[in-house]
């Protein structure tokens, strides 16, 4: 029992020290989120009811994740594809991102036909994102971060890579903002390695202004 107590005490410390050098966090993600929701809330509901109304079933869709320090946690995002989907196309698309091996078109999957049309526009957007601003309320997420992973991405993982895990998981981070489409999945883990060490106030503000210009200049790439 000691031992357990003690192991809880050294991961509330760790937590702790985290929470200290990240001191911006919290604050800029409930100004950012609540802004976003309050602005875009509407359009939230009219993009749920597209989704209902072409494909049926429901409008959003939650996955688990992996976030800091290995917590597992449900994501919320807008549903882009049909209903009744398995997790095989991805687990083979997550290997070729891992390994490298590009299709012609990029790492994206736009082209994949479980994608509604819906979907596509949501996906080219980045709209489908939108509900994780509740996830970030919630404290799940940070607005800018790694991605959180698939928990059977981490099986693709090199030991260097769960060092990404020090930090939240954002809805937005330097492989956003640096051309996803075309990084693999291993560039994606240095951009977020990097991130890692020099996490900062300024760091996470520059982010955010190329955020807007970065999904701009996708959704027109891939009209």
């Amino acid at each position: 029992m000691g031992d357990q107590a003690a192991g809880y005490d050294a991961t509330g410390a760790v937590e702790r020290r985290v929470s200290a050098r990240l001191w911006w966090k919290r604050p800029l993600d409930l100004l950012v989120a609540g802004a976003m929701l309050a602005a875009l809330g509407p359009l939230l509901v009219v993009l749920a009811i597209a989704v209902v109304l072409e494909s049926g079933g429901p409008a959003f869709y939650k996955q688990e994740r992996v976030g800091m320090h290995g917590r597992r946690f449900r994501i919320w995002k807008l549903r882009t594809m049909r209903v009744n989907n398995d997790e095989k196309a991805h687990r083979e698309a997550a290997a070729r991102w891992f390994e490298e091996r590009q299709s012609s078109n990029g790492y994206k999957t736009l082209h994949d036909p479980r994608i509604t049309r819906v979907g596509r526009v949501l996906r080219r957007t980045s709209l489908d994102e939108l509900p994780q601003m509740f996830n970030v309320l919630r404290g799940d997420m940070s607005i800018v971060g790694p991605r959180p992973a698939i928990p059977y991405e981490l099986d693709f993982y090199e030991p260097q890579y769960f060092r990404r895990q020090e930090v939240p998981p954002g809805i937005t981070g330097l492989w956003q903002v640096s051309g996803r489409e075309n990084i693999s999945g291993r560039k994606m883990m240095e951009l977020d390695l990097s991130y890692v060490a020099d996490a900062s106030l300024s760091l996470d503000l520059k982010i955010l202004v190329k955020t807007g210009p970065a999904v701009i200049g996708g959704a027109l790439k891939a009209r």
